[in-house]
């Protein structure tokens, strides 16, 4: 299970936490969802600092530690490239074993562990899950050097899909131009 290879802790947020916002350099970084990108794999920075009071109140990650959203787009797993503070709109998964990065990474973004996620999930409207049910997922473990060997295809793949998604992305573009100009040229009386 999750807890058997990593320590797992929710994150906590000072309240009201608009008193702790701040611009001063003794700032330290606040780790919000926004500070993410969608199908990113890192959190490099953070768009906002909060006191050194209001982190006493709020839970510390450091560089390489994960960081899981455990609400509305709940199961999301980054890798800290920076550290900071994080709400508790987040879970820190801190390894306690030798596990290839990249592999738990990908572990994580899985189907296999999105779904016990989503089936342990709770709440009606908004989907949430606790740092408890998220200690429970069950994972596939291999020796390490089975997976150092499957993460390295998985980021090949994960590159080649980036260059395929790339290049039907301009196609698109010019396909959307192209129809733009019949368009034009048909009305204008040009064909």
């Amino acid at each position: 299970t999750l807890d058997q290879v990593c320590i797992v802790e929710r994150g906590s947020s000072p309240r009201p936490i608009k008193e702790f916002f701040t611009t001063k350099p003794n700032g330290v970084n606040w780790i919000k969802i926004g500070d993410t990108e969608e199908g990113g794999k890192y959190v490099y920075s953070t768009a906002q600092k909060i006191t050194p009071e209001g982190a006493k109140q709020s839970r510390f990650v450091k560089e390489g530690d994960f960081i899981l959203t455990n609400s509305m787009s709940f199961g999301r797993p980054y890798i800290m490239k920076t550290s900071g503070y994080i709400h508790d709109g987040w879970c820190v998964l801190r390894l306690n074993m030798a596990i290839d990065t990249d592999y738990f990474y990908y572990l994580l973004s899985s189907p296999v562990v999105q779904s016990q996620f989503a089936s342990l999930a709770s709440g009606s409207v908004v989907k949430n899950i606790s740092g408890d049910l998220v200690k429970r997922a069950v994972l596939p473990i291999p020796p390490l050097e089975q997976q150092h060997v499957i993460a390295e295809k998985l980021l090949k793949f994960s590159g080649e899909t980036q260059r395929l998604e790339s290049i039907y992305q301009q196609k698109v573009a010019a396909i959307d131009a192209l129809k733009k100009s019949l368009l034009q040229g048909a009305f204008s009386g040009k064909l």
